[in-house]
């Protein structure tokens, strides 16, 4: 058997070194990015810095791209919540059992590209016939061989492995945006929670403080110092603080059910917000100075490009087809009839069969297999250029929001100032009488609907730079 081993040897190996030795695959070549070079410039947007050499942008971008989330949420309630949510959330846990579902598939198509020995053993016994003319057989066998191993002279094999790892890891890309995307949906969920409690806060505040004029008012009705449309005015401004009450009691309700499931169990108390006034949540900014060349780091855009890949790989796998397939089976062993002779040398067994597939005439399937590889990567090719539009459409948006949002906030909280001057002045004036009441409710309407302003605006701030963070990269330390 051994001697037998030695002789098949030697084109084991020949095959193993001619597998792969030709790639049919076509050159490839990274589609250029078909969107601008910069970042879009205007009144919307902030103005870079001046003079920033091209070593920063390197750095900039390299920031951008491994600025890990806990030290890009400054937050430690927040911090906590959305590890959390890592360890908990279902779709995360999706994405994981897809990664590791790809891996295997991988791994099966690459053990095709090395021959399979397999040990094989066997016994049979027949018996013919009765009394005198009965003939007994005995028959056993042991060996190993490789059965019907492809040599993959024109790296068809090779090339399908290869289609099947860049499928893999554009499925691992594709885990990371999910894994992304769920730590800024969970800071979005977290900071809008906090939003809607500051905005039931004011709500509360100004209903007490509306309770407290309509009861008042009213008593000046009575004495006949203040006008019927004096109590219904006030009773309006109770009545509409009132019913925000309630509806903002069920937005945060709502917002920690919305958290919930996506931290997959229920939020400690202690780590939520009591309101969006004074907590910073995040980096005050990204690095600045980047060139648009950072959205190639984005987990989509990578995904897409190993889709590419996968479906370039693909094509090769096609042309393969065209030429012939050689397979090989091949077994030694020995072979006897007694147990006690099995392993003698005169009991060796060997057997070495090559066979050679050659397409003439298939009904032009090769070709419409080749043609539909073709048009995949084609397609694969406008998915690679259009993920790159959307990213930078999506950065685009963001910085747009992110150039303007400091000066709105400012003169959103100049707002609140003045309006909370003028509601003073006039309650003051009013009981002195020196103004009507109507002028006082107009005031604690116009600081009601700026306060609430206030806050929506914060939570712009906040949610921009979430946004920003997701659409550059992020980062998953």
């Amino acid at each position: 058997m051994t001697r037998g081993l030695m002789r098949s040897a030697p084109s084991l190996l020949v095959l193993g070194l001619l597998t792969g030795c030709i790639s049919l695959d076509p050159d490839y070549q990274r589609p250029a990015a078909p969107v601008p070079a910069a970042w879009p410039k205007g009144e919307a947007y902030a103005a870079p810095a001046a003079g920033v050499p091209v070593a920063a942008n390197v750095a900039a971008e390299k920031g951008a791209a491994e600025t890990g989330w806990q030290d890009f949420f400054v937050d430690a309630d927040l911090r906590a919540v959305v590890g959390q949510a890592l360890d908990n959330n279902r779709d995360l846990r999706v994405a994981v059992q897809n990664v590791l579902a790809a891996r295997a598939k991988y791994q099966v198509q690459d053990a095709a590209r090395l021959p399979t020995v397999d040990a094989t053993g066997s016994a049979g016994y027949s018996r013919t016939g009765a009394g005198g003319t009965r003939r007994e057989t005995k028959s056993l066998s042991a060996g190993i061989g490789v059965s019907a191993f492809e040599a993959d002279l024109f790296g068809r094999v090779a090339s399908l492995t290869r289609a099947e790892l860049e499928t893999y890891l554009a499925q691992e890309e594709t885990a990371r945006a999910t894994r992304i995307s769920l730590i800024s949906e969970v800071a979005t969920a977290y900071i809008t929670y906090a939003a809607d409690k500051s905005l039931l806060r004011i709500a509360q505040t100004t209903m007490e403080s509306a309770q407290r004029s309509a009861e008042v008012t009213r008593k000046r009705l009575t004495n006949g110092v203040a006008t019927r449309l004096d109590a219904a005015e006030a009773d309006t401004v109770y009545q509409t603080a009132r019913a925000n009450v309630a509806s903002y009691t069920t937005q945060v309700a709502q917002d920690l059910n919305a958290l919930e499931i996506l931290t997959g169990a229920p939020v400690d108390p202690a780590r939520l917000p009591d309101g969006i006034e004074g907590r910073v949540f995040t980096l005050a900014a990204l690095p600045a100075g980047m060139s648009t060349d950072v959205l190639l780091n984005r987990p989509d855009v990578l995904s897409a490009e190993h889709s590419l890949k996968a479906a370039n790989a693909n094509i090769g796998a096609a042309r393969a087809a065209f030429f012939p397939t050689v397979s090989l089976t091949t077994a030694a062993g020995f072979a006897s009839s007694a147990f006690g002779n099995l392993f003698q040398a005169r009991s060796q067994s060997l057997s070495f069969t090559p066979s050679v597939s050659v397409p003439i005439f298939d009904n032009g399937a090769n070709q419409a297999n080749l043609d539909y590889a073709k048009a995949t990567q084609q397609a694969a090719v406008a998915t690679y250029e259009k993920t790159i539009q959307t990213a930078f459409r999506e950065v685009a948006d963001a910085l747009a929001r992110r150039g303007t949002i400091a000066e709105q906030l400012d003169a959103q909280q100049a707002t609140v100032r003045s309006a909370q001057t003028s509601y003073d002045l006039s309650q003051a004036r009013y009981a002195q009488g020196a103004d009507s009441y109507l002028n006082a409710l107009d005031a604690q309407r116009t600081l009601y609907s700026a306060q609430q302003t206030l806050v929506s605006v914060r939570l712009t701030d906040a949610s921009n730079l979430v946004t920003l963070y997701q659409v550059l990269g992020g980062g998953i330390k």
